[in-house]
This record gives C-alpha cells, sequence and structure tokens, in this order.
C-alpha cells in the first residue's frame, strides 16, 4: 500500500511516498480500516521535528497521522460494534498517512451520514480537545462566560459551537477573516486581537481556553472572575499568575476516545454543529500540507485526501 514515511527528524522534505505492507489484525479487538481521509494536526509536526521525543517517541522509520476516516474491511473476532463495510472515524494514535490502518475499536466511531470523510476526518482532535477543555476540565455551564483565544482555528471554532450549543454566552478572538467566522459560528461577540486589547474590554469571564499560549494568554488572567478557569492547549499557564490573580490556570493535555466525541457526534446529527475543511491535499502532497498548516493563518482543518 502507499504510505506517508519518514526515515529521520527534520523539515518537511524527510517526508516521502512509499509503498509498505499493508497491515492486518493483530489483535482480536483491532479494526482494519481502508482510509478515506486524514487530518493533519500540528502535533504531527512536532513529532516530526523531533520536538515530542521525550513525550511522544516514535520507532523510526514512522508513519505519521493520528486521526483517519474510511471503511472498515476486516475486524478482529471480537469486535462487535463494527462490521465490515461500516463508514467510521478512528483515532489511531499514528500511521493515518496511509491507505489503511488499524486500531483499538473502542477508538473507533461510525461516521454520522451527514458528513463527508473529508469533514468526519476534521473533527477528532477537534471536537474532542473542545469537549475535553469545556466540560470535562472546564466544568462549562449554561449561563456561564467562557472567552475562546482563536475561535478561528479548528479547535477554537469546535469550542464556540460546543459552548453555545450547552448555552453559554461565548467571546471569541479572531482577526482578519476569521472575525466574520467566528460571528457565523455563534460568538456572541468577537474581537479582533490585532486591532483591540481584549484585556481592557472583556471582564468577569468564568472560563478562558486558550489556543495560542505566549504573551496573548499571558494578558487572559485579568479577564477572570475570581475562582475562574484558564485552560490552555498551547502552553503550560503561569502558577505564580494564578495565584495572584485568584484563579486555576493548567494545561490540558486531550485524552480522546470515540466515547467522549459523542456530544459532538450528536450536536453534528442536530444540526447545532458545522465542520470547517480549510483545505484538502493529496495523501502525496503530506509535506505540502504540513508546511502549509504551519504557514499560520488556516481558519479551519487541514485534511488529506487518501485514495
Amino acid at each position: 500500500m502507499k504510505a506517508i514515511q519518514y526515515r529521520d527528524y527534520g523539515s518537511s522534505a524527510v517526508i516521502e511516498l512509499v509503498d509498505v505492507p499493508r497491515p492486518s489484525i493483530q489483535t482480536e479487538n483491532d479494526v482494519l480500516i481502508q482510509v478515506k481521509a486524514a487530518g493533519v494536526n500540528p502535533i504531527d509536526v512536532k513529532i516530526r521535528m523531533g520536538f515530542m521525543k521525550e513525550t511522544r517517541p516514535v520507532e523510526i522509520p514512522f508513519i505519521p497521522g493520528g486521526k483517519a476516516s474510511g471503511i472498515v474491511v476486516a475486524i478482529g473476532e471480537a469486535v462487535t460494534k463494527f462490521k465490515v463495510g461500516d463508514e467510521v472515524i478512528a483515532l489511531t494514535k499514528k500511521n493515518a498517512y496511509a491507505q489503511y490502518v488499524t486500531t483499538n475499536e473502542n477508538f473507533v466511531l461510525l461516521k454520522p451520514q451527514e458528513l463527508s470523510f473529508e469533514e468526519a476526518a476534521s473533527i477528532v482532535v477537534t471536537m474532542g480537545t473542545a469537549q475535553s477543555v469545556l466540560f470535562i476540565e472546564g466544568k462549562l455551564e449554561k449561563g456561564q462566560k467562557v472567552l475562546i483565544q482563536g475561535g478561528a482555528g479548528a479547535v477554537g471554532g469546535a469550542m464556540i459551537q460546543m459552548a453555545k450549543a450547552a448555552g453559554a454566552y461565548v467571546i471569541s478572538t479572531a482577526s482578519g477573516n476569521g472575525v466574520a467566522l467566528a460571528k457565523q459560528l455563534g460568538a456572541d461577540e468577537v474581537i479582533d486581537y490585532k486591532l483591540q486589547d481584549v484585556a481592557s474590554i472583556v471582564k468577569d469571564i468564568d472560563l478562558v481556553a486558550d489556543t495560542a499560549g505566549g504573551e496573548s494568554q499571558t494578558k487572559l488572567f485579568k479577564v477572570l472572575k475570581s475562582n475562574g478557569k484558564l485552560l490552555s492547549i498551547a502552553t503550560p499557564p503561569s502558577q505564580e499568575l494564578a495565584e495572584q490573580y485568584n484563579v486555576k490556570a493548567y494545561f490540558v493535555a486531550s485524552n480522546i476516545s470515540s466515547k467522549i466525541l459523542e456530544n459532538g457526534i450528536d450536536l453534528i446529527k442536530s444540526g447545532k454543529f458545522k465542520t470547517i475543511v480549510s483545505r484538502t491535499f493529496n495523501l502525496e502532497e503530506a509535506a505540502l500540507a504540513q508546511d502549509y498548516l504551519m504557514a499560520g493563518g488556516v481558519n479551519g482543518k487541514v485534511i488529506l485526501v487518501v485514495e
């Protein structure tokens, strides 16, 4: 089968299209999927660059990609949730940049008929991360105020929609074309962070969901009410500032499973969630896709289409 692989860490130049043996069912709980689309995520680039050697070591040569959608072509003896021919979404951890991939059935769910394969591949990280930040860790409730830093990005856009569906008052930051997109997704207020100072406009926020990190994250402590929360998926927040402002602040590493995604799937089926695919690339264009993603300013998800 065709797959994207690299034999050393480095720039996108290390990425190559190769022929490798097709994977097979190894355990009784395995599901073998013919991949139709795979999500391209920042962590794919961080792993390739060698930035994750300590926390996410990989065996070289390595086939990247942790999220895919496709069709079930084989199942292990103990699999009961799926059958051959099912259209599914899968969290694979690795090997999704390929024509076929295997994963445990607990990380697979049926693809909503409302979604194309490209749209389906876009929701695994976005919905899973949004669910983790807003509800599992953030405990966001109806009527509370949430500030989403970076609402025009793939994860930020998911956060806007899921927070609105839960009855929260949503304020989002964005810039350029992202301002209109954040409004379209349902944000009650959108602040162009390149033109306005968020910290001087917003106050009494129950939860800040930070997707950017850096200096912009530091300013967000000022907008929280006492005992509020600042949760980041970008960089660990300052505990010194958290104590100073009497708030809770910590980094959230998403532990995504099919169970966590169920809330988001329900929103899709009820028409309360729109998927946002920014651009698609063919499998052999994986290097271009990663470079496009990391150039910044991407509103929505980048997807590899697998033939």
